[in-house]
């Protein structure tokens, strides 16, 4: 058997199926990248970064999330959340309320404050994700969709198929 065709594919000549699979992997990055990088000016003025980032947006698409709940969300360790949270909530960004039932369970909501700098931050992702969304058409937009959801382990998926 001819080395380009053994089973490793670290070392075989690359099938067309591996380089379809390194081509999505570079426009994963790169799509990631630029994604991010437009709210990562935002943040940066404030002296923020994307933790901060993904615990106001999961936060504000769940107002009165509980901190266990969040922490099962973004899987972070509680340290790196407290360090998050501290920064958030001190600066006046995230309100923290005790359970009604659990007076030791915390739940997280946006403050007007938050509410706005989540906002800011969505409208910066959008001016890049709706020109792309509108070119694509909606037999890609589903297609993009369908991809993203069977990359995503099952959790993602039954937090996402719960929100609509």
């Amino acid at each position: 058997m001819p080395e380009s065709m053994g089973t490793d594919p670290c070392h075989a000549t690359p099938a067309p199926i591996e380089t379809d699979m390194r081509l999505a992997q570079d426009l994963l990055f790169f799509a990631y990248r630029d994604f991010t990088n437009a709210a990562d000016v935002v943040l940066e003025a404030l002296g923020f970064g994307r933790a901060h980032h993904r615990t106001l947006h999961f936060i504000g698409r769940n107002p009165g999330i509980a901190v266990s709940d969040l922490l099962a969300i973004l899987r972070i360790t509680k340290q790196s959340l407290a360090r998050v949270l501290g920064a958030l909530v001190a600066q006046g960004y995230v309100a923290q309320d005790t359970g009604a039932t659990d007076r030791r369970q915390r739940l997280l909501s946006l403050t007007k404050m938050g509410i706005e700098l989540e906002q800011r931050l969505f409208a910066s992702q959008c001016a890049h994700l709706e020109p792309a969304w509108r070119a694509a058409g909606p037999a890609a937009v589903d297609g993009f969709r369908r991809v993203m959801r069977a990359i995503m382990d099952d959790s993602a998926r039954l937090y996402l198929d719960q929100r609509t």
